[in-house]
């Protein structure tokens, strides 16, 4: 149910323990899930923008509570040493991040032929990653990018050299809210709204004073008002169902269209927090309470309509940061 709403025409594929998809410009990426049962949590990364020159980048993530400011890792494929050994600085959330240079990832992609498992060694920790499905997946990437039978193929190699150039990101020019509005001024909005919502018999939004607290608006342009109403909410998720008002007048309100909204009522986002002085519009469905799963995105106020900008998914529950997650399609924003 997290991820049947969402989805829409985007998809990430499975290839065994790997997922992979690709963006609206074909920069595509492959990803190691974890297993459920894994105490110790490390994943690999590769990502790699279209065209024929476009460079690999591997990345292999390591989760641990370290003693030491910078730690040193050793990696094995099937047992065998892999000729990458580097000391790394852990970030806040205690996450060690190795990439791999150039020579390093051509060599893993040409070991990944036959290797089944990373080992991670690390001072008190060992994790493995799974490399079951990394083939089909980086084979699935060069089929999406037009690399099949060519040089710069990541696995099916040939000696053709015509890739197709990569896309230009499409650019959306967000419009910045006109202004602010006073704390009686959106009292009295979101008042009507639930009143309005009442008289047409619709029971989108739960009627509860933690909820009412939460609801917002904001001053558009043109006298337009953006409304968000906390309809729902669960542990770790609020769900809030946003209008368009012309002036005051609720009767006008009409539902803002967001295709990634997480119910039947495609104005609705969970998580949802509108930034006026970018007319940015993100939000984030958690899967979980930790945040290791669940559904991304951002939209932007035009001055017309709310455009979608960006929109990233992990469907599985394994570890792996929001950062690290699939993104299925992007715009640049000015």
């Amino acid at each position: 149910a997290l991820l049947s709403s969402a989805v829409l025409a985007d998809e990430m594929k499975e290839f065994r323990d790997w997922r992979a998809g690709c963006d609206n410009v074909k920069r595509c990426a492959a990803l190691s899930l974890p297993r459920e049962d894994d105490s110790s949590i490390a994943y690999l990364r590769l990502e790699r923008s279209a065209g024929a020159d476009a460079p690999v980048a591997l990345v292999l993530r390591v989760l641990g509570d370290w003693k030491t400011p910078s730690v040193l890792v050793g990696l094995k494929l099937d047992g065998a040493a892999f000729p990458v050994s580097k000391e790394a600085v852990p970030d806040e959330s205690g996450t060690l991040s190795l990439t791999f240079q150039p020579a390093e990832v051509a060599a893993f992609l040409e070991a990944a032929r036959k290797a089944t498992q990373l080992t991670v060694d690390a001072p008190g920790l060992t994790a493995t990653v799974s490399l079951s499905g990394s083939v089909a997946a980086m084979l699935w990437i060069d089929e999406q990018q037009g690399r099949l039978d060519t040089t710069s193929a990541l696995i099916r190699k040939g000696r053709g050299t015509t890739v197709p150039a990569a896309l230009s990101l499409p650019i959306t020019i967000a419009k910045a809210a006109a202004g602010t509005l006073s704390q009686a001024d959106k009292k009295a909005l979101t008042t009507a709204m639930r009143k309005e919502l009442t008289r047409q018999g619709e029971d989108l939004c739960e009627d509860d004073e933690v909820l009412i607290d939460s609801d917002e608006a904001w001053l558009l342009d043109g006298g337009r008002h953006l409304i968000g109403l906390a309809c729902s909410r669960g542990a770790y998720n609020l769900t809030t169902a946003f209008w368009l008002v012309q002036g005051k007048d609720v009767a006008t309100a009409k539902p803002v269209r967001l295709p990634h909204g997480e119910s039947d009522t495609d104005n609705t986002l969970v998580n949802a927090d509108f930034d006026p002085k970018t007319g940015r519009l993100a939000f984030f469905s958690r899967g979980r309470g930790i945040g290791d799963c669940g559904i991304i995105g951002s939209f932007a106020w035009t001055g017309e309509a709310f455009t979608r900008t960006g929109f990233s998914m992990m469907g599985e529950c394994r570890g792996v940061a929001p950062a690290d997650w699939i993104t299925l399609y992007r715009r640049a924003v000015e």
